[in-house]
């Protein structure tokens, strides 16, 4: 790893006019006496007497290599920080092609270059570099090594099973390449030798069921993050465990913590000098550090022998992601913090003396974003104590919590509720609403979905609702189950044959929001990305009058055609999440949920927006059918239109698309609401 002098900054930025953003960097230790420039992509700027940043990589240029369209997936820089290896979208060919730049000369390296990749992983300090690549059928089956400069690409590994995957990464300290195989009926864990990759795979772990598994190594030991069972039981959420890289067969595994029925592991992130806990109490996320190394030879312990220090959050917080956090050595690790009440926080926390920085993060009242890497540099430094869990005290801190994270709770107010659903389980229900438009059974309200994967519900802050919230909408999540955030089990109970457990669960949380007199009757609308877009559809089949209008954006609308006959590619996660319709109790649940076999005849239906892409997972002909089909069979009404808008590129990825889309839908909602 390199020292702190030569540490280097890297970035994105878009320049003004431009589609797509420019990948660059600096020295970090001389991050003020850069500047940007479009032209030239480095060197010396003799009238400011600064430095210009490294151009790495123009996303414009490479939208020219593919024919006008960029949408990286993967990029890893080279531990040695000579190479970047990425993969970008050929949309033309439906897959990801890799390239290798060498940053010291801006040139595409002419070996490796491979299509179909899912997966990389950079191995002999930047000298090697392992790829995954997709069958016919986007499934990983191959592991490929290529020395860099070399003409050939070795073959480590070929899984021909057709219902086994293969992926692969690195470690943090980057000695080590772990492999996972799995399948729906077993997970296995290789590593290979970062410093000889060639060597062979070791198997280090397995298990006889389908399981998440990463693997880090810290100073002689192992560690695994999983979630499989537990001597043959299953469990309802991830654990640690440890185990000495070097030992003798078989190898044995120990617990790490005693499990804390209270707190919830959801997630985890090393560095050199500590280990970081992203940790859930009931629906409470919360973000812990713990000295490293570990005390051994002593067994499961609680956490709170390991004196854990809880780093500072926001009050509402939705979802915490770790950062990239490539640097090993540094003790300052990266987090996203998102919440419905605040732009999403990139905060860097030092870990060695408990200060922490907001690195970015857009101010949405002084309209301006604080940035690192512009003319200056406005993050915020605040020094934290050694906080227990119970104190709730910090020092050094002598303003407003709300300001220092750029809260909007002094305008917008958040509640949250527990709603029964008609077995008796508490459905979480979160809502936003304007302090000032707020009034009794007069709002309108839009109720947002999706209880699918285990995923989190999206609750981010969103600037295009800022436009509902000043109008007083009542913005509103729901958390059914299928979805994440309530572990294993909340899941399960809504997939497969469970999968109306998810639809009634929105439903009832839409119904509670009207008759507690939350949202005004006749103005709710719901809201659904891709499964949350089938949620939302079979809620309006079973209780059309319950919605005025909704909006399905790239939604899954005829499971039982496109699980029964596939026309893309379908993952085995797909079946497990809806159903296999070769077995008939699956099947039969299906067809009972499906939102394009169970549209009502005769019957008013709310005002539906229907958005969707011909470069789309789930094709563009589910919702051409549905709509439709509801235009044939339902009540017509021109104050309630079935809308569909179809688009040729995928608007997630094209800044300008996406603001022309969320205007598109925001007006629709308005002029619904006012009909």
């Amino acid at each position: 790893m390199v020292g702190l002098r030569h540490r280097r900054l890297y970035y994105r930025r878009v320049e003004e006019g431009k589609q797509y953003p420019v990948l660059c960097r600096r020295l970090a230790s001389l991050n003020e006496e850069f500047i940007s420039h479009k032209s030239p992509s480095a060197g010396f700027d003799f009238a400011s007497g600064k430095r210009i940043e490294q151009k790495l990589l123009d996303y414009n240029q490479e939208a020219e290599r593919f024919g006008g369209y960029a949408y990286e997936e993967l990029s890893e820089v080279s531990p040695d920080h000579r190479y970047i290896a990425y993969t970008m979208y050929d949309k033309d060919n439906d897959f990801f092609k890799l390239s290798v730049r060498d940053l010291n000369f801006g040139s595409l390296c002419r070996k490796p270059q491979a299509e179909r990749v899912s997966n990389l992983a950079w191995a002999k300090g930047g000298q090697a570099l392992l790829y995954v690549v997709t069958d016919q059928n986007k499934r990983p089956y191959r592991i490929y090594c290529s020395m860099i400069g070399s003409n050939e690409d070795v073959l480590l590994l070929e899984e021909p099973a057709e219902n086994v995957n293969v992926n692969i990464r690195h470690t943090k300290d980057f000695r080590l390449v772990t492999v996972n195989t799995f399948s729906a009926t077993f997970s296995k864990v290789y590593l290979i030798d970062s410093a000889d990759p060639l060597s062979g795979l070791t198997l280090i772990w397995e298990c006889g069921t389908l399981a998440h598994c990463i693997v880090e190594h810290h100073q002689g030991y192992l560690y695994l993050f999983t979630d499989a069972a537990k001597e043959g039981q299953p469990v309802d959420s991830h654990y640690l465990l440890r185990s000495p890289i070097q030992t003798t067969a078989p190898r044995k595994w120990e617990n790490l913590f005693i499990d804390d029925p209270e707190l919830v592991l959801e997630d985890v992130d090393f560095c050199d000098t500590h280990l970081v806990l992203i940790l859930r109490e009931g629906w409470k996320f919360k973000l812990c550090s713990v000295a490293l190394p570990l005390p051994t030879g002593e067994g499961a312990i609680h956490l709170k022998e390991l004196n854990p220090h809880f780093l500072q959050l926001p009050k509402y917080v939705s979802q915490i992601s770790p950062g990239p956090n490539y640097d090993y050595n540094s003790s300052t690790m990266r987090f996203t913090i998102s919440s419905p009440m605040m732009p999403d926080a990139i905060v860097d926390y030092d870990l060695s003396n408990g200060k922490w920085n907001i690195i970015q993060q857009q101010n949405i009242l002084h309209e301006r974003t604080r940035i690192l890497y512009g003319r200056t540099s406005s993050s915020i430094s605040i020094e934290t104590s050694s906080l227990s869990e119970t104190s709730g005290s910090r020092k050094g801190v002598h303003v407003e919590e709300d300001n220092l994270w750029n809260d909007l709770s002094e305008f917008y107010a958040c509640e949250y509720y527990d709603v029964p659903s008609y077995d008796g389980i508490a459905v979480p229900l979160t809502i936003v609403y304007s302090r000032t438009r707020k009034k009794l059974a007069q709002n309108p309200g839009l109720l947002h979905g999706h209880g699918a994967y285990g995923e989190l519900l999206d609750k981010r802050w969103r600037n295009e609702l800022k436009s509902l919230l000043d109008r007083g909408w009542v913005i509103a999540y729901a958390d059914v189950r299928g979805g994440g955030g309530g572990g294993k089990r909340w899941h399960h109970d809504g997939q497969r044959t469970k999968k109306r457990n998810s639809i009634n669960d929105y439903i009832l949380c839409a119904k509670f929001l009207v008759e507690k007199d939350i949202v005004q009757e006749g103005k709710l609308a719901g809201w659904g990305y891709s499964a949350g877009g089938l949620l939302v559809a079979s809620a309006i089949n079973f209780c059309p009058d319950l919605f005025r209008a909704a909006v399905l954006k790239v939604p899954f609308l005829d499971p039982s055609n496109t699980l029964l006959r596939p026309i893309l590619p379908l993952m085995p996660v797909d079946y497990e999440e809806f159903g296999y319709p070769g077995d008939v109790e699956d099947f039969q649940a299906i067809r009972n949920y499906s939102p394009y076999d169970n549209i009502q005849k005769d019957v008013l239906y709310p005002a539906v927006m229907i958005s969707s892409s011909f470069n789309t997972r789930f094709g563009v002909w589910e919702a051409a059918k549905w709509v439709a089909r509801v235009r044939d069979c339902t009540i017509y009404d021109p104050k309630r239109p079935i809308l569909l808008n179809l688009t040729v590129d995928i608007v997630e990825d094209n800044r300008y698309l996406q603001c022309k889309e969320s205007a598109l839908e925001t007006a629709f909602l308005i002029k619904m609401m006012e009909s």
